[in-house]
């Protein structure tokens, strides 16, 4: 299967050598108001009504066609159309500048050809979140947030009240691969989950994949959720700010050369523990209570060829109470981006991207008798091509390496008679390939597809321990520093078809598989600070995923205003884990032998009915979904119910623009309850009590 599959790519790709009489007309589409690059912006073709193609993640756009006169028009919603003319007698590059809607125009409504474009891509389960949709989302204390939104979608579900964890179609909130700039973020979270690390005043775009996931992303089963971080103004200085009921914020951009280059700064902070200050009660001007993020980027073009981006995240939570507790946690990032056109066909991306996750915990005063600490690093590179081949064919293919760094934990104490520890380190490469078509069948039929090889190895330094299958420990061996302990690989196909019925409906399926390599060890419903994060090794197997999913969609009402979709899917995933009854996760150098493996399904179906534009807009969205499991050694082998398991999922979102300064909106949710294990009893042993497990997840929350 997999070798006529490879086949059928290298055939494919040999198309690159294309008919001689079609030329290419390439080039960028930025915003006439700050020179930010447009991502997704349509470029049409008014004679040709079924070619077409759209901005990449950069900007970029390229399309072959054959010799002539055209007619071409660039749209992206929330900006005014532009039409130019072109005698394509020759390849030629055009970058266009598009401007914003004035306020009174914000109520034209959508060209038909743009209303319809989505119904042509063939990836499914893919949704966009623009910027003004989420600050027209109400949210807790008003502190817009991406994930609180994206959990408001169908096949997306929230963790919990008070958890900026969220499941996609059954994964696990470790199987989400969230991305910022590139850079991998472990912990999205700030105040224990309440809020995400996400500040909206400096994102550009957000994107999250759910169903068909591009053969360029890999390590994680459920999604992938992409953010992209604002360029900077680079026309002119630009300062905005905001004063909110938990936390401040002040934004600055401004060019570096105009027209060519720009930064941005952004920085939040909360202040409650500033209000704690105040008090003449000791007991509360002590504590401490705040968190931070700051968003830096800048770029530079240094002519129509070769841009370079340079982009940072630092965020922390600092929590203190008196002189007796202390808990600090923070993710810093950093890429650097090169963009270089080999010509008016092929674009490169090439990046260097270093991501930190760390947290400590500390009691016992200023000195910290006894403090927790542990730390994942990650340093990657990543080259990218696209190749826009013809009107028909768009190739993507690269290289990715990432070498991985756990420190799952540290004990130090200045207590006498408590010894200070620290678990082995433990290091990874994680690499792959891949190639990847989107290609233009039929005027009704599309199709992307692609094939990624993956490689996880687990090397020294370390003494690395061996359990059997029963957990308990054989031996124990030290490796030297690139040795290797254990190797994984695999291939993995994507492919998406889109057929399009008639104007206003087409039907979309796709299937995946994909593997993951990294484990977050938990026992929480959402991603807490101190859990731990565990590569594939000698004793855990890679999770590997398959999912088939097929869906309609339709266009309908007055100038298509209108989107409905129906989705339904299978996933299949291999290797899960899950831990046994009384496992501990914290320092503990067994905790691989605490470890359960076993199988997982999850099926559903999902509706949306969105209205995207006019003075009232929103979305209805539901879920209907199970999610199970099943071990060998838990329920009698019986299938369970993962703790992420929710019957049904109810949304309900509602905007109305009572004028151009003020919005009303409103939002209701319903949810069944989380699966959980109660105890059943308790029993006495040699003076002790415990508790008494017997089915796991057999019970119920209440419905939300």
């Amino acid at each position: 299967m997999i070798k006529k599959f490879i086949f059928t790519l290298i055939l494919t790709t040999l198309s690159f050598i294309t008919n001689a009489q079609n030329f290419t007309l390439s080039g960028s589409v930025t915003d006439n108001s700050n020179g930010e690059s447009l991502s997704g912006a349509n470029v049409l073709i008014k004679e040709l009504p079924n070619k077409g193609t759209m901005s990449n993640f950069y900007g970029f756009y390229s399309i072959a066609l054959p010799k002539g006169n055209y007619t071409l028009i660039f749209t992206y919603m929330g900006f005014e159309n532009k039409e130019i003319k072109v005698n394509l007698h020759k390849s030629i590059s055009k970058n266009i500048v598009l401007v914003p809607m004035a306020e009174t125009l914000e109520e034209v409504v959508l060209q038909g050809s743009v209303a319809r474009r989505h119904l042509k891509s063939p990836i499914a389960g893919v949704t966009r979140i623009s910027i003004k949709d989420i600050e027209t989302v109400p949210v807790l204390f008003g502190e817009k947030d991406i994930i609180k939104t994206l959990q408001l979608l169908p096949g997306v579900k929230s963790a919990g009240e008070g958890s900026s964890g969220f499941y996609v179609r059954g994964g696990s909130a470790d199987q989400n691969l969230i991305l910022l700039d590139e850079a991998p973020v472990y912990n999205a979270s700030h105040l224990m989950g309440f809020f995400s690390v996400f500040n909206s005043d400096a994102l550009k775009n957000v994107k999250l994949y759910k169903g068909y996931i591009p053969p360029k992303f890999g390590g994680r089963l459920a999604s992938v959720l992409e953010v992209q971080m604002k360029d900077g103004n680079n026309k002119k200085f630009s300062a905005s700010g905001g004063i909110g009921l938990i936390s401040s914020k002040l934004t600055l951009e401004s060019p570096l050369v105009k027209d060519k280059g720009s930064f941005i700064i952004s920085g939040r902070r909360t202040y409650a523990d500033l209000f704690l200050k105040l008090s003449s009660d000791e007991a509360l001007s002590n504590n401490t209570l705040y968190f931070y993020d700051l968003n830096i980027k800048g770029n530079y073009r240094f002519n129509s060829k070769n841009k370079l981006f340079i982009s940072g995240y630092f965020g922390r939570d600092v929590l203190g109470f008196r002189d007796a507790f202390s808990f600090d946690w923070g993710n810093m990032t950093g890429t650097l981006r090169y963009n270089h056109l080999f010509s008016d066909k092929l674009f490169s991306n090439t990046s260097f991207i270093y991501s930190d996750f760390d947290y400590k915990l500390g009691f016992g005063g200023s000195d910290l008798a006894i403090s927790i600490a542990a730390t994942i690093q990650n340093l990657n590179f990543k080259q990218d091509f696209s190749y826009y081949a013809n009107e028909k064919n768009r190739y993507e293919f690269g290289v990715n390496i990432i070498k991985h760094i756990f420190k799952p934990g540290s004990f130090e104490s200045a207590i006498e008679g408590l010894n200070n520890s620290q678990l082995e380190s433990k290091h990874a490469i994680e690499s792959a390939v891949y190639m990847a078509n989107t290609q233009k069948i039929t005027p009704t039929i599309t199709a992307s597809y692609g094939l990624r090889y993956s490689n996880f190895t687990q090397i020294g330094p370390g003494n690395i321990l061996f359990f059997n299958e029963l957990g308990e420990l054989e031996s124990e061996k030290y490796f030297e520093a690139n040795e290797v302990v254990a190797s994984y690989n695999g291939f993995a196909p994507r492919l998406a078809f889109a057929f399009v019925l008639n104007e206003k409906s087409s039907i979309k399926t796709s299937y995946n598989k994909t593997f993951q390599y990294l484990h977050l060890m938990s026992n929480s419903d959402g991603n807490n600070p101190t859990d731990v994060w565990l590569p594939s090794s000698n004793n855990i197997k890679p999770q590997v995923g398959h999912q088939i999913a097929l869906g309609y969609f339709r266009n309908f009402g007055k100038e298509e205003v209108y989107q409905f979709s129906v989705e339904t899917y299978y996933k299949k995933m291999e290797n899960s884990i899950d831990y046994k009854t009384g496992a501990e996760i914290t320092l503990n150098p067994s905790v691989e032998g605490d470890l359960l493996f076993g199988k997982a399904r999850a099926y559903g179906l999902e509706l949306l009915i969105k209205r995207q534009k006019g003075k009232f807009t929103g979305w209805l969205s539901y879920t209907l979904a199970r999610t199970e499991k099943q071990f060998d050694e838990l329920n009698d082998k019986n299938w369970f119910p993962a703790k992420q398991d929710r019957t049904h999922d109810l949304t309900i979102v509602g905007s109305y623009k009572i004028s151009p300064r003020a919005i009303l909106s409103a939002n209701w949710v319903y949810y069944t309850g989380n699966a959980v294990t109660f105890p059943t009893g308790r029993y006495e042993l040699n003076g002790n009590w415990y508790n008494y497990y017997t089915d796991r997840n057999a019970g119920r929350m209440p419905d939300y």
